[in-house]
């Protein structure tokens, strides 16, 4: 599935990734491909990306959560997901 997060100024990534786990008001969501299509606010946290390995272009941007798996989170203070169709865009600050 193709994951895109933006900022006001910057393309924070841009690619396929296995899932991402957003944190929702309501507690973390994890989302996967196939999914129902879905808008959904975020709050304050990390989004995690599950993917083998992220582009050098974006890598600076996100810290790898532990060796042992490929998950690389980047921290957000609010935002917005809108997913549907594999395809999904997030906004955030």
């Amino acid at each position: 599935m193709n994951i895109k997060i933006l900022t006001p100024e910057y393309v924070i990534f841009e690619g396929n990734v296995n899932s991402v786990l957003l944190p929702g008001k309501n507690g973390e969501f994890h989302i996967m491909k196939d999914h129902a299509g879905i808008v959904s606010s975020l709050v304050g946290g990390k989004v995690k990306l599950f993917t083998n390995s992220i582009d050098e272009t974006y890598a600076k941007h996100f810290t790898k959560e532990n060796d042992k798996d490929s998950v690389f989170s980047y921290p957000i203070k609010s935002g917005v997901i809108e997913f549907n169709n594999d395809k999904g865009i997030i906004l955030c600050e």
